[in-house]
């Protein structure tokens, strides 16, 4: 079941978290996590959000951010495309059939 839709507004606070599939590591490296943090400054720049709290393990992630802008889907959809593209060409995943990886 799918969670229920977020609520957007200016000035918003929200925990958001993230995780690999099947709950496999997403950062390997201490590059993947220098790269990540790379994309989490973007956002900053980007689109105006405020970070107030972070904290990457190896399989997920958690930030608790506000965004003056009510743009929380923009955000998050910049930060985990972004994140996914580094990842998947440093891996050399490629899309196969229907659209899935391979």
């Amino acid at each position: 079941m799918a969670r229920p839709l977020r609520i957007l507004y200016a000035g918003a606070f929200y925990h958001v978290t993230a995780r690999g599939n099947e709950k496999k590591t997403i950062f390997k490296h201490d590059a993947d996590y220098e790269k990540f943090l790379s994309y989490m400054e973007a956002v900053v720049e980007r689109y105006g959000a405020v970070i107030h709290a972070y904290c990457l393990m190896d399989n997920h992630y958690h930030v608790v951010i506000q965004t003056p802008r009510a743009n929380l889907s923009e955000v998050m959809k910049y930060l985990n495309g972004s994140y996914t593209t580094y990842i998947n060409t440093k891996r050399q995943r490629v899309m196969g059939i229907m659209g899935v990886r391979s």
